[in-house]
């Protein structure tokens, strides 16, 4: 049996007094896209910042591509190829959609005024293939701060896939996008698992957008994993329902 690009197992993560996640399990398999739902506060975004490194976890192990990534930091997992997206965007509002497209490679965001030189033909042609990927190709010359909110996410995960992640952690990539873009941002989530070969490990509260992206769902309620299983699954179960409408 193939083992899945990243486990997470028995993972805990405290802040003071307040337990963000208790003893949390899953597995992303390689070339899935896989969901992580729950009411706010639940812990989704406590476990995304310790599997990419951003706080070290109390107890437990993230193994990545087999290998233990519990004590590695942003930069070092970064290198590996896992990578996350934020709920709020983070695009440089004063640069060209190309500039931030440019920046966003590591080799080039160090030194960046003499680097980007040597390098500009080869990040060039992947920024425009990838902004042609998510569909802002004619806003490449525009300052990212002039683009919608929901343009902002993709060309921030335009921005993630320059730096040709196996795994990448999204955070609710459809949060304040105008509902006539969210389809098309489906679409290309799709697209970048099934032509890029990327792995999805995706938060997301729109339970219409989950079910129809995600294969499997994990669902997290008070920091412990609640239940797990495929879209149809999680759509009739009980628990997730009360979770959601807050029943106890």
């Amino acid at each position: 049996m193939t083992s899945p690009l990243l486990q997470v197992s028995g993972v805990s993560k405290a802040f003071g007094g307040v337990v963000a996640n208790n003893d949390i399990s899953l597995e992303v398999p390689e070339g899935k896209i896989i969901g992580l739902i729950g009411p706010n506060g639940s812990g989704k975004t406590t476990l995304f910042n310790s599997i990419v490194g951003y706080h070290p976890i109390d107890s437990g192990s993230i193994l990545y591509c087999g290998n233990d990534i519990s004590n590695m930091h942003v930069p070092e997992i970064a290198r590996l190829g896992l990578l996350r997206t934020f709920q709020q965007t983070r695009v440089y509002g004063l640069m060209t959609c190309m500039d931030n497209m440019r920046i966003s490679v590591p080799h080039v965001n160090e030194g960046f005024r003499h680097m980007v030189a040597r390098h500009s033909e080869s990040v060039a042609d992947r920024a425009e293939e990838l902004l042609e990927f998510v569909g802002l190709y004619s806003k490449r010359r525009l300052m990212a701060g002039d683009l919608s909110f929901g343009q902002q996410k993709l060309l921030e995960f335009a921005m993630a896939l320059m730096n040709e992640p196996r795994l990448l952690l999204l955070d609710e990539p459809t949060a304040g996008i105008n509902p006539t873009l969210i389809n098309g941002l489906i679409d290309r989530l799709q697209r970048a698992s099934e032509t890029l070969g990327i792995t999805l490990l995706v938060i997301e509260h729109n339970m219409r957008v989950i079910m129809n992206l995600a294969e499997h769902i994990y669902c997290l309620a008070h920091g412990e994993m609640l239940a797990d299983g495929a879209p149809s699954e999680l759509q009739n179960d009980q628990r997730v329902i009360d979770a959601y409408l807050g029943a106890h």
